[in-house]
């Protein structure tokens, strides 16, 4: 029995409303998921990675322990060295006042801006800043820092930084074991030539020993902060799409691409139909010659 056209026809219009729906929700997600990515932007580069001699801050661990224990307590939390670095990368459409509510807020929780960089013209302009902060201090600022302009990426590290120290000061020890024993033997005698080797040698060694105190300097208890860099890029505020538009653009979208596919499809069975036909034509002359040849 026939199948009447009727029902072949409704049958075939679903296949390609099923094909013009799945277009539509195609396009319709990926407006979602491209505009996510778009807007986000790149913020993985660390403009502080390219910056030598920055300030470096470190903390000492705070151990609880039994109250008989006060002693050891004491000991340990002398050697419990840290470095803890936040990374805060935000964007404002309101430059001036975002940077002055940065400062304010470092000053409010008696934090030291350590360093300062600003870079570009207004409308792209950049400030970046390496702020230390009281380690008691650093979660709350931390916090109230995120809060400025449009958060875009952010991290904390936390580096253990005891066996530094501890190779720090059996250095520091090394040297004055070795600068005592170059000053004791200036006391006996010996040729000029000798005497002058050895005072350059006592010089070359006292600088060692200023350059080793310096590095010692970032870890006394009054040096003791953690670190936030902050970067912060002046840009427009991204506007929200609304789902009417990326309905309107989704339909746009679906009906042009809908209207290649049939399009190619259609021109794709005419050439097969006029292929057929030529074949068939040549079939039909062949079986002529044939019949003539006989």
């Amino acid at each position: 029995m026939k199948t009447p056209f009727k029902a072949r026809f409704w049958k075939t219009s679903r296949w390609f409303i099923g094909l013009f729906i799945l277009l539509f929700l195609f396009r319709l997600v990926y407006g979602y998921v491209a505009t996510d990515v778009t807007t986000n932007g790149d913020y993985s580069d660390n403009f502080f990675s390219s910056i030598d001699n920055l300030r470096k801050n470190y903390a000492t661990e705070k151990l609880v322990l039994n109250k008989g224990d006060v002693q050891l307590a004491t000991a340990m939390a002398s050697n419990q060295k840290y470095e803890k670095t936040a990374s805060i990368k935000t964007k404002t459409s309101e430059f001036e006042k975002d940077e002055k509510l940065v400062k304010g807020k470092a000053k409010s929780f008696n934090a030291v801006i350590q360093y300062e960089q600003n870079l570009g013209q207004k409308g792209s302009r950049q400030i970046h800043l390496l702020i230390g902060v009281n380690p008691t201090l650093f979660d709350s600022l931390y916090k109230e820092l995120k809060e400025v302009g449009v958060l875009k990426a952010t991290e904390i590290t936390k580096v253990d930084k005891t066996n530094e120290y501890r190779q720090l000061n059996a250095k520091k020890a090394s040297i004055e074991k070795t600068l005592q024993s170059l000053n004791d033997l200036k006391t006996k005698g010996g040729q000029i030539a000798d005497f002058v080797s050895l005072n350059d040698k006592i010089l070359e060694i006292e600088e060692r020993a200023q350059a080793l105190g310096v590095e010692l300097g970032n870890f006394d208890s009054e040096n003791e902060f953690c670190t936030v860099k902050l970067s912060m890029y002046e840009g427009a505020t991204e506007m929200s799409i609304s789902f009417i538009h990326r309905v309107k653009v989704a339909l746009e979208w679906a009906i042009k691409y809908f209207a290649i596919i049939v399009f190619a499809a259609l021109v794709s069975a005419a050439t097969i139909f006029i292929l057929l036909l030529i074949m068939d034509k040549l079939e039909i002359i062949n079986a002529v010659r044939n019949k003539m040849n006989e």
